[in-house]
Order: C-alpha cells, then structure tokens, then sequence
C-alpha cells in the first residue's frame, strides 16, 4: 500500500485544525461554568441600580403603569394636585427586593411634559436632565483615585407614552423621539389601550410603526446593535409588538376563581397580565426580565460612550487651543 503524503501546507492546516479542536476541550472538568455562579452571588451581594424615566401628557396611567410594574407603590399620587405650569422633573428611588436580589430602582417622572398650550422645546429640561447622569458619571469615572463601585444615576430606559385618540403621532411625539432616541433607550407605549378596539388597536400601532421608520427614530431594541442572528430574531418579535398596547392598575379582582390585576368595566375585566387583553407582560418582560442587563449594557456601551468620547473631544479641543495662545506670545 502506497504511503499518501501531504503537501507541507495541508498538513500544517490539519495539525492546527486538530490541535485547535483539542485546545477546546478540556481532558476533564476544570470548572469554568462555575464563573457564572460567582457573578450570580455577586449580583445578590451588591445589587443593581435600574433608572426608568417616564414621559407623556398628564392623565395617561404614567404612575399607575410603574407601579403596576414592579407591585410597589413606587409613585404616590397627591390627591388634588394640578397640572405644573412648568416641566418638573421627580426622581423617585426605592429598593426592592425578590428572592434575595435587591433592586435600587429609580424612576424619573416629568409631570407637564406636553401640557401647556405651548409645548416648543419642553423637551430641553429632559435632555438636560440625561445629559447632566451621564456627566455625574464621567467626572466620577475620570478620577485617579475613583470609587470602586460608581454610582449610577444614568437612564437606561426612557418609556414614551402615547395617547390613544390618533389617528396618527402628534409632531411633539415624533420631535421628542427623534431627539431623545440618539441619546437613551427609547421605548413606545400606547397607554389606555383598552379604550381601543383590537382592530383599531392594531392599525394604530401600524401607522405608528411607519411614522418611526420614515422620520428615522431610533427605538429600543436597535436593530444597527444586534450582535447576531439569534439576536436579530429574538429582536424582531419584540419590534413587531412595539409599541405596546398597555393599561395598568393596582385593583385587583376575582376571575373564574383566582385573583388578576385588571380593570373593571361594564363589558368585563380587562386583565393587565392577559396576553390577550392587552401587552403589559410583553412591556414587563423586556423591561426586566429578559432585556434589563441589555438595556443597561446598550446605555453604558453606546449611549454614555458616545456622549464620553464627545466631551473628552472638547476637553482637548480646549487644551490644544490653550497651548497654541501661548505659543503665540
């Protein structure tokens, strides 16, 4: 039998293929999938930080639907209070705790965002208010001797609420998205939804989807950031669903013998965590259980990055100036 030899090349390729798939896998346990349980205690050891800001008109369920979120009384509401002459800003904090993991939540709400007879600019206190966490957080950042754990104030998600009366966005919401989505995580909402009718509901959300793509708002999720296939198809369900179609309440109620949050109305109960009464639990799952790390990561890595690199520019563009005045003299 005749001995076959390989090519010099074809031969190395082999050895590197062959050393390549042994370097894989280990000759027996070593462990690593152990790393994930140290980042799990580590989670439950330290907590986490998540900011949410609300937006839209007052009388559009804002405080009711965060609470109903996260089945706290993150909001109170004071009885009798009337619509601010003026954009206010409220930060809200409370920690919340489940199964040992501790939550320090913060809402931001805007009471008078769109409210006055004339709202041009009303968005300015806003982008304002983002801007200042993220330079909270550079300046912190940029120390020699910085804190171990840096505080964080920045907003990871901006949930945008929409009246439900259309027929189509009102130029305020398409001019606040639009400025606001270069900057934070913003997520749609139609709120009241269950004044629609599920077909109205759905050609609602349609024409709002067009509106978004033809005047280039950026929407979380992004899809310029999906990272791979399996990432573009988990991301498309969610893009197909936006915005929700939400209703949130704090009542609940007795349906076919077990208790529901929902809202009562003469023609039934509209049950708040019913897939098929409305999309709160869609709004609720990606806002904390399957895309909060996500959110957190795209602020951090896109978002403050972008607004870091663009201030430290300046920072050395003012230097460079500086030094060219007194090389003149």
């Amino acid at each position: 039998m005749e001995e076959v030899i390989l090519a010099p090349a074809v031969e190395e390729s082999m050895e590197a293929k062959i050393c390549d798939e042994l370097g894989r896998e280990p000759f027996g346990y070593v462990g690593i999938d152990s790393v994930l349980d140290q980042m799990k205690r580590k989670a439950m050891k330290h907590g986490f930080e998540f900011n949410i800001m609300v937006v839209g008109q007052s009388g559009l369920g804002k405080s009711t639907l965060v609470n109903t979120l996260f089945k706290s009384k993150v909001i109170r509401k004071t009885p009798g209070a009337g619509i601010p002459k003026t954009l206010e800003l409220k930060a809200i904090s409370q920690v919340i705790e489940e199964r040992g993991v501790e939550m320090r939540l913060t809402v931001i709400d805007t009471p008078g965002f769109g409210d006055q007879i004339n709202n041009q600019n009303c968005w300015d206190p806003i982008i304002k208010y983002i801007h200042e966490q993220y330079e909270k957080y550079l300046r912190e950042e940029i120390l020699v001797n910085r804190k171990r754990r840096i505080p964080d104030s920045r907003i990871h998600s901006c949930i945008y609420f929409i009246p439900p009366n259309g027929p189509l966005l009102r130029p305020l919401d398409l001019e606040f998205m639009k400025r606001l989505g270069r900057i934070v995580n913003v997520v749609p909402v139609i709120a009241k939804a269950d004044t629609l009718t599920l077909e109205e509901r759905e050609e609602f959300k349609q024409r709002i989807r067009k509106d978004l793509q033809a005047n280039g708002i950026s929407v979380y999720p992004q899809p310029e950031l999906d990272e791979d296939t399996a990432e573009v198809l988990l991301n498309d369900k969610i893009r197909q669903k936006i915005p929700f179609a939400v209703v949130g309440t704090d009542e609940e109620h007795q349906v076919n013998g077990r208790r529901v949050l929902g809202r009562k109305t003469k023609w039934g109960i509209i049950e708040v965590e019913n897939t098929s009464h409305c999309e709160f639990a869609d709004l609720r799952d990606l806002l904390i259980r399957s895309n909060l790390q996500d959110l957190k990561d795209i602020t951090h890595n896109i978002h403050y990055e972008t607004y870091r690199v663009s201030r430290l520019n300046e920072k050395m563009n003012g230097v460079t100036a500086q030094l060219k005045e007194v090389s003149s003299l």
